[in-house]
């Protein structure tokens, strides 16, 4: 059995998939975890109310740079 990744890895596979505007496939790939898996992330990270969405994290870091 392969070992589960952290919840680092998680988190960052799902906010990169999100935010970089490339192929899930692609992001799968590079992060070295299987496409169906990613996309199950992305669902469950999606249906977490108490977890804000990628696009809040986003528009922070926006203003954050405008600052």
């Amino acid at each position: 059995m392969a070992q589960k990744p952290p919840p680092e890895v998680r988190a960052e596979a799902v906010r990169v998939a999100l935010t970089s505007g490339l192929p899930r496939r692609q992001m799968a790939a590079d992060f070295g975890i299987g496409f169906s898996m990613l996309s199950r992330w992305i669902q469950q990270d999606r249906r977490n109310p108490d977890k804000p969405a990628a696009q809040s994290d986003l528009a922070r870091e926006i203003a954050e740079l405008r600052n």
